[in-house]
């Protein structure tokens, strides 16, 4: 009989297993297409995105990387055709059939080629191949991309160092002018001016691009400028431009967690993270905000409507060990007349859970179906052991405050007031900062006459604005967590980036705690903020919390602290039978047999729990030595669900115990027939043989 289904408040699903150190093959050592591919692509990739390929270990991981490299740099993503895949392929042809010039290379090894497939056609070209006095020589001309580190206008001049051979990139400043003189063995190849005069004799146009990549640009005393070795580096690395190479790193890592039609589809994103304790609840909770850079959207036709879905799955790890994971889903739908706001700014996913003291490493992955795209967020986390004694625990920047019900849990909202924030931490000139904090361990003192002094700098060296601010802290109701929050209105702050410093003030008027953040002024006027999506929670039932609080505790093995946790969590709720039965099985796990089988008592007529309630009766028992009792219950779970490995076990260590030893190699064997992976059974099994004989 199968097991029946359990309802569940909070999921866990396993998502994030990194994976270890790879063995980085040899280009000789690939098939000759990814061999090939390595040559085809050697101008325009990254070093990050060639580290990983060589790291790949099949060929149809690199077959998927190949298409995820071309997909990030695709003009017109959605369209069938990749422009910029096809016009560099086109390049590549070019040069390898119409650029060798007298090389013995292939064309794209040459200076020529290499020019070619990074900037392609020129412009113009100006030939200067039968020009007495000149060995021959081209010079290229393009209009340059800024936004890719390039000049507007450029040439750059190739030539045959001495009158042979393939055609070289020329360098003002290495080679200079003289080099591309037939007879210039009786000049002076410093003499740049005279050089200069030279030129300007039998080829004017000539003259001006032998100082200078700009055309036109006259060096002073016409020596040729160092300037130019930086213009040049601008361009050898300008198809590298505006690629992240995160995308790649990703690929490596999540290979194998996210499935195939999702990893050739990274998406960038903005996000933050932040650790507030809960005035109300006194637990810190982890607050998120993750904005995907792009989203696809579709159009759903029976309700005239657009929509988009969203996964989240959120993995919190103590070096290897996960203690805590849990995942959701955000779907949303809107009108026609929302579409271009929702492109415009774009969206946000929010969300937040109570969270232990402690060092983690926090990883996010969010999933949107449609494009079959993801993002992920990967962040140390740092909770510092409450002390006893007064602090800061934030601060978050937002632009703009909302009213909110007090019993609803919400992400980045302090008792009644949600903060409406942006990942990014920019503001328009328009717009208010608001800033919300809190303190915990406020004595009565610190509160009568104690303040936050918030200093404001602007990180312009010339000029830089600055404010000054006290908030005393009784302007708040006193609570022994106290909750702050101040807004400053807009027009305070000219466009720059700032550090707001925080300094919490004692009564005596020493600084006792401080803590930073940064945030933008922008100079528009309008920022395109990102419409936010998340879940309330009601506080009534505030319990799974403190049962969440109680699985970090084990697992990072504070059983005091996670079965004080598990205690409340019950005591405020003793009818969340899911609650209740973790916790009697917690109290196996700690060997209190007895308390494990008093609350478990609690869910015997519950026929959802009714297999849940046999195996840790069955269980206890076995913990007392009580093994007629424990076969008979573990026996009533089997007949519900005869598929479990856990109750197998501990049936067969039963009548092991016993003296049955025919039957408990009998139950063994069916455990391990469901899974082979498990050695304390297969020990077991030889211990139970071996007193056989």
């Amino acid at each position: 009989m199968k097991r029946s289904p359990l309802i569940l408040i909070f999921l866990f699903f396993s998502i994030i297993s990194l994976l270890p150190a790879i063995q980085k093959a040899k280009e000789k050592d690939l098939a000759e297409k990814y061999q090939d591919w390595l040559i085809n692509t050697r101008y325009i990739i990254i070093e990050q995105e060639k580290d990983v390929f060589m790291q790949l270990t099949n060929d149809r991981d690199r077959d998927l990387f190949i298409e995820t490299f071309w997909k990030q740099r695709d003009p017109t993503p959605g369209t069938p055709r990749n422009e910029y895949k096809e016009e560099h392929f086109e390049r590549f042809t070019y040069v390898n059939t119409k650029l060798r010039h007298g090389s013995p290379r292939a064309g794209w090894m040459t200076d020529m080629g290499r020019i070619y497939i990074i900037l392609g056609r020129p412009i113009s070209i100006d030939r200067y191949e039968g020009t007495k006095g000149i060995y021959p020589t081209q010079v290229w001309s393009y209009y340059g991309d800024p936004e890719k580190g390039l000049l507007t206008h450029f040439s750059l001049v190739f030539f045959q160092r001495g009158g042979s051979g393939e055609y070289k990139l020329y360098n003002p400043v290495s080679d200079g002018p003289s080099s591309l003189l037939v007879h210039s063995l009786n000049m002076d190849p410093f003499d740049y001016e005279t050089l200069y005069a030279k030129f300007l004799e039998i080829a004017p146009t000539l003259a001006p691009v032998t100082l200078s990549i700009i055309p036109g640009e006259i060096p002073f005393n016409y020596q040729p400028s160092t300037q130019n070795a930086i213009y040049m580096a601008s361009i050898l690395e300008s198809p590298k431009k505006r690629i992240s190479p995160t995308y790649a790193t990703h690929f490596l890592n999540y290979k194998g967690i996210v499935t195939t039609e999702y990893l050739t589809n990274f998406v960038e994103c903005n996000a933050e993270i932040y650790t507030i304790q809960d005035p109300m609840l006194d637990i810190n909770f982890l607050h998120f905000s993750v904005a995907p850079k792009d989203i696809s959207i579709d159009f759903y036709e029976p309700n005239n409507q657009y929509f988009y879905t969203y996964k989240l799955d959120v993995n919190l790890r103590a070096e290897e060990d996960i203690i805590f994971q849990y995942s959701k889903e955000f779907p949303f739908y809107f009108p026609k007349e929302d579409l271009k706001k929702i492109q415009g700014n774009g969206i946000s996913i929010e969300d937040s859970f109570p969270i232990i003291e402690g060092k983690y490493k926090l990883t996010i992955l969010l999933q949107n179906p449609l494009g079959k795209e993801f993002s992920i967020v990967e962040r140390e986390i740092n909770v510092p052991e409450d002390t006893g004694s007064p602090h800061i625990v934030g601060p978050v920047l937002g632009y703009k405050v909302q009213n909110y019900r007090l019993d609803r849990h919400i992400p980045f909202k302090v008792l009644d007031r949600k903060l409406v924030f942006d990942p990014t931490n920019t503001f328009s000139t328009s717009e208010n900062i608001s800033v919300f904090f809190t303190l915990p361990n406020v004595t009565q003192d610190l509160w009568q006459k104690g303040s936050v002094n918030i200093f404001i700098q602007g990180l312009k060296l010339n000029n830089p604005a600055q404010k000054s601010l006290i908030l005393r802290l009784s302007n708040n109701p006193f609570r022994r967590t106290l909750f702050v929050s101040h807004t400053i209105p807009p027009g305070e702050f000219p466009p720059d980036y700032y550090k707001m410093k925080l300094d919490l003030i004692d009564e005596k008027g020493n600084i006792i705690d401080e803590k930073s953040s940064k945030f933008v002024i922008s100079p528009k006027a309008v920022i395109p903020h990102p419409i936010a999506h998340a879940k309330a929670f009601p506080l009534a039932n505030k319990f799974v919390y403190f049962y969440m609080l109680a699985q970090q505790y084990e697992n990072v093995k504070d059983y005091v602290k996670a079965e004080a946790s598990f205690a409340k969590a019950y005591g405020m709720n003793p009818n969340f039978k899911k609650g209740l039965t973790d916790y009697a099985n917690f109290l196996l796990r700690m060997q209190k047999f007895n308390k494990s089988l008093e609350l478990i008592e609690a869910v015997k007529e519950d026929e959802n729990l009714k297999f849940d309630y046999y195996l840790t009766r069955g269980k206890a028992f076995l913990g007392m030595g009580n093994y007629s009792d424990a076969i008979d219950n573990l026996l009533e779970g089997n007949k519900i669900y005869n598929s479990d490995t856990s109750l197998l076990n501990s049936l067969g260590l039963c009548y092991y115990k016993t003296g049955e030893k025919e039957l408990a190699l009998d139950v063994l064997k069916a455990s391990l027939r469901l899974n082979s992976q498990q050695e304390g059974t297969k020990k077991l099994i030889e211990e139970i043989e071996k007193s056989r004989d």
